[in-house]
């Protein structure tokens, strides 16, 4: 379909699954994409310096991949923080299914991949971890992250991977502003063109 996007909640092409070996938890491993869902055939460069920036997650508690894709992010999660209960958040029913595969196969048991209005509420978060859907736009954007970023618990973390040329500066802005009285945000690094954001929680 020629209007199709990654964040479509029901991808109308015809499935076609695909194998790739990528790198998850330190090690080379096999994983199912497909058609239909954001970057199928690795794993993209923003997420890549997301993995290789932020710090580990907690060991144990909820954590949040917000906008999980197929899952480069949720998987590197629940293989890290084994102890930790890993949920895989998005639109996109498709790419939901291949996280579950994937996880099936890899035996991660701690990961959840549910849509957005599947996660129960009154879960605050460890940390969430996020390669945010950018071209989205602003409008659901913004809409995405005043629903999220408040549920981080006291003391926790985001770390938020965004492009410079789609916005990264202006969207650090907009977020220290937006959570003044309930949130810090930080820039916590830079690679390729990338922004690694941070969003604190005070205990």
């Amino acid at each position: 379909m020629a209007s199709e996007h990654y964040f479509s909640a029901d991808p109308g092409s015809e499935l076609k699954l695909r194998r790739i070996t990528v790198r998850l938890g330190g090690q080379d491993r096999e994983v199912t994409t497909s058609n239909g869902i954001f970057s199928p055939d690795h794993i993209d460069q923003g997420t890549e310096v997301l993995l290789r920036y932020a710090p580990a997650a907690p060991e144990n508690g909820d954590l949040l991949d917000l906008g999980c894709g197929w899952g480069p992010i949720a998987l590197t999660l629940a293989l890290e923080s084994p102890g930790a209960t890993v949920w895989a958040v998005d639109v996109n029913d498709r790419a939901l299914e291949l996280v579950r595969r994937n996880a099936a196969e890899l035996g991660l048991e701690n990961v959840k991949a549910v849509r957005p209005d599947e996660l129960p509420d009154g879960i605050e978060f460890a940390a969430i971890w996020s390669n945010p859907p950018i071209r989205v736009g602003k409008a659901e954007l913004h809409s995405m992250l005043r629903k999220w970023l408040p549920r981080l618990a006291p003391g926790a973390d985001s770390y938020l991977v965004v492009q410079r040329n789609l916005g990264s500066d202006s969207l650090q802005r907009w977020m220290e502003t937006e959570f003044a009285d309930r949130l810090v945000v930080a820039r916590e690094a830079i690679s390729k063109g990338f922004r690694v954001l941070k969003v604190s929680r005070g205990a």
